[in-house]
């Protein structure tokens, strides 16, 4: 009895064990309205280029109960984006962080102009709209 009470215990460990890394590996996003500025940037000495990098600069943000200084670091380039500091800004509900993040590069020689990159008046052709080229 008790070596099947054990073996039913370890199978029951090793099973929630696996389920671990799946939970722990969800996003999840907080918007957080913040009634403080924050303070003033650091200043920080950005270290020389690093190729396949770009490099994200510090910035404050929220702990629960007051800023903290994230210092920069190195994030993997990827093609066809551009990187978006961290910044905050102000609203009528208080102060908001929106967090660094890839935004696409408009001006990347493999982009394919939007409608509204086009200028005023911009038509489509007909039927070139379903093959994707508009």
């Amino acid at each position: 009895m008790k070596k099947t009470s054990a073996a039913l215990f370890t199978a029951l460990l090793l099973g929630t064990a696996t389920l671990i890394p799946i939970q722990a590996s969800a996003q999840v996003s907080i918007n957080v309205n913040i009634g403080a500025e924050p303070p003033p940037p650091r200043y920080e000495r950005v270290p020389g280029p690093r190729k396949g990098y770009v490099w994200a600069p510090g910035y404050w943000n929220w702990n629960g109960h007051g800023h903290v200084w994230v210092p920069g670091y190195w994030v993997k380039a990827r093609s066809g984006y551009v990187y978006e500091k961290a910044h905050w800004y102000q609203d009528r509900g208080g102060w908001h962080l929106r967090k660094g993040h890839w935004k696409e590069d408009r001006h990347h020689h493999g982009h394919k102009p939007k409608k509204h990159d086009r200028g005023h008046g911009y038509h489509c052709p007909p039927g070139q709209a379903k093959k994707g080229h508009c």
